[in-house]
């Protein structure tokens, strides 16, 4: 195992920089997200490289290769973080047929922080349709205050960095029982996802909340762990609306204090 030279096992760095004030200049220093290159190999075959927050990365390699719907929990066999001088790399075991499934899918190139399919090379692949979510969730409109208010509360990196985003789960009550943060909002939602899949818990039993706004994939990520509602602090995209309204998600958008816009399926909030 070759060692990290660049301190890639940081989830944040000290920075030096010059501040400048009016006509003044101070020397100063603060701490930044740090942002790596992760690859995620699967049966030590290469299929992508995200960049990431190096933070709770075995439970962003489950949820990323249970979101993508490259394996389902119960055919990953290992995650192992293995890091390097310029990145970290994720060793990924999964069954043999999940093996021989991913032949020819692997990305053809990086995807940067903000992106969620880059390197995808089809539009089937990009678009494709989410399956129904199967739950019987009930919302009441003070567990989403709840939940907005306790991932707030929740976001010790961003605290210091402030640059970074977070998404949870809680339960039908609005108790945030998992927090992930990173740098891009797909690699936050992947965390959550694994680390609830990793700790047994139903997802369809409780919500997600995001601190970004409410995205296609984000949609396309919940569907596929069977998430009935996804809320998120900004504005979703049309896409996003229609894809949520045919998965049966309910979509929450503009979650601020105690109020929000609920855009699809809102018979799940009581």
């Amino acid at each position: 195992m070759a060692s990290s030279g660049l301190g890639y096992s940081a989830p944040t760095v000290e920075q030096r920089f010059e501040r400048l004030d009016g006509v003044s200049t101070s020397a100063q220093t603060a701490r930044l997200a740090a942002e790596v290159p992760v690859a995620l190999v699967y049966n030590a075959r290469p299929h992508a490289v995200m960049m990431c927050t190096p933070a709770d990365l075995e439970d962003f390699g489950t949820g990323f290769t249970i979101s993508e719907q490259i394996a389902t929990a119960a055919e990953i066999r290992r995650v192992e973080v293995v890091k390097y001088a310029r990145g970290i790399e994720l060793q990924i075991e999964v069954s043999a047929d999940v093996a021989e499934r991913l032949t020819g899918r692997a990305r053809a190139m990086v995807a940067r922080t903000g992106c969620g399919l880059c390197g995808v090379e089809v539009i089937e692949a990009a678009m494709r349709s989410p399956a129904p979510v199967r739950s019987t969730l009930v919302v009441g409109r003070d567990a989403l205050w709840r939940a907005a208010d306790l991932l707030g509360s929740a976001q010790t990196l961003n605290r210091d960095v402030n640059a970074i985003h977070a998404a949870a789960w809680a339960t039908a009550d609005g108790e945030v029982r998992v927090t992930r943060e990173d740098v891009g909002r797909h690699n936050a939602l992947d965390k959550v996802i694994g680390a609830i899949a990793r700790a047994g818990v139903d997802a369809s039993r409780g919500f997600a909340i995001v601190t970004s706004r409410a995205s296609y994939e984000l949609v396309q990520k919940a569907a596929a762990t069977n998430i009935p509602l996804l809320a998120a602090v900004s504005r979703p995209t049309e896409l996003a609306v229609r894809l949520a309204d045919e998965a049966g998600i309910t979509l929450v958008g503009l979650l601020r204090g105690t109020s929000g816009n609920v855009y699809t399926h809102a018979k799940r909030i009581s």
